[in-house]
């Protein structure tokens, strides 16, 4: 993982805390949660308050979240709002952040200047153990804390103030004047900072989580459709009324259902020639035959020349694949006609054809899913599926390592929107960038 490091392409983006008033929240706020406080004078934090280096001094990924439910947060500014998650059991939990700061963000000001906040996102379940424990998951509540108790104490004055004004006598009370002094010195003017959130329960929309070997729920009205092996606990049993199930690899129903939801933009000339998706993923064919065949080859020299009289020499491989010279015809039908007629294309050969519909809200959930599908597209796959991406990189041999993180370089990390926006038609989106 050091080239990773060294590139930013994992946990990178993270925010520096050095300020020793800052390490010192943040071991209040692990001292809460049970945890031991660290030795460590500078670390990196994600957006709920992560940290890789906490993580590998505890020898815990995650000490922020246990049984990989109910996610523990520190927030210790709001600057952490326009920072990734860089480690979560569950896609959705950067959008769910973004909406607690978005909620909350005069409350969030107000409170991080004289403390950090902390808490757990709550849901129904404790532990997963099946299908129908990610399924109960309906909405979450935040759970906030602070770690110099800024809450309570504003909590307390606002309870001493309300006494002021209501109880007869009230102001002769030197006590209860004093102990308002003294909370106000600690909380500031309550009455022009608002340190209680506003909304603190939001709805848990569509998600994939990574339990079994990881689980896609989609939402539509009252049907929930999930995506999974057919081997994790609860598959087909649990809620069969409500709920459509739906093997990872039944490609046929997969396509079917996301295309008639409208969440799959399907190929067309207009897309397909403007964002160059279907020769990238021809591309990325090519170079992973390269790496099966030879994973020692020095990518770094592979020019087009190269590329062309590597293939010619692996002609038969590349026929045997299929992926290419499929990706070529429907690139060459789409110039012709300006379409494909999907119900003539194999069922898994679909998936390499389309992209998310742009402006459906489950863009990034059914981006992940395709690059699931087409897992040779290393570039999408870390993109959309990070957790998928390293787990795949691991087995990479060195020199198709060293190739990958210099094309993510080289592409993506050159200008991150510019790239999604060409490729995959979505814009900016804070909450998956």
């Amino acid at each position: 993982m050091k080239r990773l490091l060294e590139a930013e392409l994992i946990y990178g983006r993270l925010l520096d805390v050095s300020e020793p008033h800052l390490v010192e929240r943040y071991n209040k706020a692990l001292a809460a949660f049970g945890l031991p406080r660290t030795n460590l004078a500078r670390f990196g934090i994600d957006m709920t308050g992560f940290s890789p280096e906490i993580a590998d001094e505890l020898g815990d990924r995650d000490y922020l979240d246990p049984n990989r439910v109910n996610r523990r947060f520190i927030i210790l500014t709001p600057d952490q709002v326009e920072l990734p998650v860089v480690h979560t059991s569950f896609s959705n939990t950067a959008a769910l952040m973004h909406e607690f700061f978005a909620a909350n963000a005069r409350a969030i000001n107000a409170v991080t200047i004289r403390d950090a906040l902390y808490g757990e996102i709550e849901d129904s379940v404790s532990v997963v153990g099946d299908i129908d424990d990610l399924l109960s998951i309906n909405e979450v509540r935040f759970r906030v804390l602070s770690a110099e108790d800024v809450l309570g104490k504003a909590a307390e004055l606002r309870a001493l103030v309300d006494r002021l004004k209501t109880v007869p006598n009230a102001w002769a009370d030197d006590a209860m004047l004093n102990r308002m002094v003294e909370l106000s010195n600690q909380t500031g003017d309550i009455r022009q900072n608002a340190l209680v959130p506003d909304q603190l329960v939001f709805r848990h929309e569509a998600f994939w989580a990574n339990h079994f070997g990881g689980v896609f729920v989609f939402l539509d009205g009252k049907q929930t459709t999930v995506i999974c092996d057919p081997s994790v606990p609860g598959f087909r049993r649990s809620r069969p009324w409500q709920v459509s199930y739906i093997a990872l690899d039944d490609h046929q129903r997969i396509f079917e259902f996301l295309a008639s939801t409208k969440r799959l933009e399907l190929p067309r000339a207009s897309w397909v020639e403007a964002s160059g998706l279907l020769q990238h993923r021809a591309d990325m064919a090519i170079l992973n035959l390269v790496n099966r065949v030879d994973p020692r080859a020095d990518l770094a020299k592979a020019d087009r020349v190269w590329m062309q009289t590597w293939m010619h020499r692996n002609a038969a491989l590349i026929a045997e694949d299929g992926v290419y010279p499929f990706l070529q015809e429907a690139l060459r039908t789409i110039s012709t006609t300006g379409e494909i007629r999907m119900k003539e294309i194999t069922p898994w050969a679909r998936f390499l054809l389309v992209r998310a519909a742009p402006e459906n809200p489950d863009r990034w959930l059914v981006n992940q899913l395709i690059t699931q599908l087409t897992p040779f597209d290393f570039v999408s796959r870390f993109v959309f599926d990070k957790q998928g991406f390293y787990a795949s990189y691991e087995k990479l041999s060195e020199k198709f390592r060293e190739f990958v993180v210099e094309t993510l370089e080289r592409t993506y990390l050159q200008d991150k929107a510019a790239f999604r926006l060409r490729l995959y038609g979505i814009g900016e989106d804070k909450r998956n960038a």
